[in-house]
């Protein structure tokens, strides 16, 4: 009888403890590998979402800046025509500064939506770690 279950055992039932643990630590190396990619390839996404906010910051700033260079100079000279000069270029500036303020909050609102935690990879390395443990009970 004991030689015929000696006889139906599988090739893995031969390997040794040291082949089985060398084994198990390849894959985790492996998967290791795989979890530090994962992590590069978000960082890299999260990072061009950042970039777009940050060109839309560029692009609020420039626009405010030529908006209230070149229109204010042309609105409060029209308004300039019923009143006082000082006032006319104030209440111009005030309307300019109020169109840089939106453009402001909405890129405030996109780079509030930007993570630079690699959220993905975060969660497989807890499964992992749950993994781990779990083998080693």
């Amino acid at each position: 009888m004991a030689q015929s279950f000696q006889t139906n055992r599988s090739s893995a039932d031969d390997r040794s403890l040291q082949e089985l643990w060398s084994d198990m630590t390849a894959q985790a190396s492996t998967l290791l590998r795989k979890e530090i990619e994962l992590a590069k390839i978000e960082t890299t996404e999260q990072l061009g979402r950042a970039g777009k906010a940050g060109a839309m910051f560029g692009v609020a700033g420039l626009a405010a800046f030529m908006a209230l260079l070149l229109l204010s100079f042309a609105a409060a000279w029209g308004l300039a025509a019923v009143l006082p000069d000082g006032l006319a270029f104030l209440i111009v500036a005030l309307v300019y500064l109020t169109v840089a303020l939106v453009a402001v909050g909405k890129a405030r609102k996109q780079a509030a939506e930007i993570s630079l935690v690699p959220e993905q990879t975060v969660e497989t390395l807890k499964e992992d770690v749950q993994w781990a443990r779990a083998l080693r009970k």
